[in-house]
């Protein structure tokens, strides 16, 4: 329900594409606690407690262990002591920390596909339509009965 409101709002009233409306059961194992979404280069990462990169993905597409060792090294990734604990605040990169926050996950990693499939994007600038939807979903008047 999450993912599916979310998807309608960043179609109908953002003008995305409408291949975010569908899902496929499949897709469902993009989702697991943890990941962080690097907000303009599209890829999440998992992180291991020290900080290393478990694995990455660029939307839902899997890096391969070569592009991972080589965008992020085989040490703790270079970001992770400056945004350990404010990561979810900052400006660059968000937490998917909870279950709650799971399906806005699989959706931005689709939306960086479509991004890719569409326009070759190399920096992305669509958090804010993602706020949007929140927004939108989220509000009082949203939840008063007919």
């Amino acid at each position: 329900l999450i993912y599916d409101s979310f998807a309608q709002y960043l179609v109908t009233e953002k003008g995305y594409d409408k291949g975010l409306l569908s899902l496929t059961p499949e897709s469902l194992d993009f989702c697991c606690k943890g990941l962080v979404l690097d907000l303009e280069d599209g890829n999440f990462l998992k992180l291991a407690e020290d900080g290393t990169v478990l694995r990455a993905s660029h939307g839902t597409r899997s890096m391969t262990s070569e592009e991972v060792l080589e965008i992020y090294g085989r040490r703790e990734w270079k970001h992770f002591s400056a945004v350990r604990g404010m990561l979810s605040r900052s400006g660059k990169y968000y937490l998917y920390d909870n279950y709650f926050d799971l399906p806005g996950a699989l959706l931005c990693a689709r939306v960086v596909d479509s991004l890719d499939q569409h326009d070759g994007q190399k920096k992305y600038d669509f958090w804010k339509d993602m706020v949007a939807a929140i927004q939108h979903n989220y509000k009082i008047t949203a939840f008063k009965g007919k």
